[in-house]
């Protein structure tokens, strides 16, 4: 073995020993650093799962949605506009949609109602259901319940309940069918009902609704369409299926970003800390560097010692930090930070994430603490190099 490779094989060992020599402090370290890096990965791999859950969920929005505006405020629009839309190539179909917030006085939470005829999607997503069946055309009343909607109302065994209409008249509907919890990101606090229904619920004008729903045959002309529908309609709002994942995904990363942001402060003190640990070596360290530079050791030769052990400490602290967010994300979904990415609702959404995490989230979080952390340890290494064996022995 080459003479070079084995000496510096002969350093690392005896660093090795030395942390082992001095295990109390050099664990109170590790599990400090473990801890920060915990909470930095647990941040980063939560946002990462979140946001791939919502893209595969967001794959059964609509490809376009039309919205009417009046003095920057959404306003109902008629259902006669769609044929102001007929003479668009491209469009296949034109779904009118209620979509608004029911407020419960009695739970104190508010609940998405969902109000749309639109059910040729019904036989091809039946795995979105939990139990039961989509509304039938034929029969009103009916809903479709997301979990936390279900649980809130307490509905055990009962499939019927009521709610109030504006002026304060009872509309009685039947439970025929609850999302699965896999869905719960975007339909935990859903009631899906029929259209006329959800104008009944709001006392909406006939022939009005929200929005509309705009289905494209080809998926590469979606942004041409939406510009031509823009202009057929004057003072719309036209929201693309792109554009919606977008927002999704600007909102976990918000949110990562305000959360890793606060975390990074507590990185930043405990690489303070190591900075000041290092510059304060005992007598008992010098006295050791004294000792091996009678020995024949050179100040590279410390100096390396000092970066072999810094660097074990950060990598195993990074290997086991890195272990144990995986485990929080797939043992207790993320639970410590759940709050901070889904909100402080009544009905916050309750499901099982799926540990996701990329190449670049591993290093960004390596990038933002162990080479911080060995960046900080290079001034102290090079003060304990430079001690005079004959002022310390």
């Amino acid at each position: 073995m080459n003479n070079s490779v084995q000496k510096q094989l002969n350093i690392l060992d005896y660093g090795l020993q030395s942390l082992w020599r001095k295990k109390f402090k050099n664990l109170c370290v590790f599990f400090i650093f473990t801890l920060v890096i915990f909470l930095l990965a647990s941040f980063q791999c939560m946002n990462t799962s979140l946001t791939r859950t919502a893209e595969k969920l967001l794959l059964t929005v609509p490809d376009i949605t039309i919205q009417q505006l009046s003095a920057g405020r959404q306003t109902a629009m008629s259902v006669e506009t769609i044929k102001k839309l007929g003479t668009i190539f491209g469009i296949t179909e034109i779904n009118p949609r209620i979509w608004g917030y029911y407020f419960d006085e009695t739970n104190g939470a508010n609940y998405t109602v969902l109000g749309t005829d639109d059910h040729s999607f019904a036989p091809l997503q039946l795995d979105l259901l939990e139990s039961g069946q989509y509304l039938k055309p034929e029969e009103g009343g009916q809903v479709v319940l997301g979990q936390a909607v279900v649980d809130n109302l307490a509905l055990s065994g009962r499939r019927y309940f009521s709610f109030f209409r504006p002026d304060l008249t009872l509309m009685s509907f039947q439970q025929v069918g609850v999302f699965a919890e896999k869905t719960n990101l975007l339909t935990a606090d859903l009631i899906l009902m029929s259209l006329e229904d959800a104008g009944d619920l709001f006392a909406m004008q006939k022939g009005y609704v929200t929005d509309l729903l705009v289905t494209v045959g080809n998926s590469n002309e979606i942004q041409t369409i939406a510009a031509k529908i823009a202009e057929k309609i004057p003072g719309s709002r036209v929201l693309t299926s792109a554009q919606i994942q977008k927002t999704y995904q600007a909102i976990f990363g918000f949110r990562s970003g305000f959360g890793a942001a606060c975390l990074l402060a507590s990185l930043a003190a405990f690489v303070i800390l190591a900075f000041d640990k290092g510059l304060g070596f005992s007598k008992e360290d010098q006295r050791e560097v004294g000792i091996l530079k009678i020995l024949g050791w050179q100040t590279g030769d410390i100096m390396r010692l000092r970066f072999y052990e810094s660097l074990v400490t950060s990598l195993c602290a990074f290997v086991f930090g890195m272990t144990l967010a995986w485990m929080h994300i797939l043992f207790f979904d993320g639970g410590l930070f759940r709050p901070v990415f889904l909100g402080w609702s009544v009905l916050r959404p309750s499901f099982d994430i799926v540990p996701f995490i990329q190449l670049q989230d591993i290093l960004l979080v390596f990038a933002f603490s162990v080479l911080p952390y060995l960046t900080a340890t290079i001034i102290p290494a090079w003060r304990a190099s430079m001690v005079r064996a004959d002022t310390v022995i």
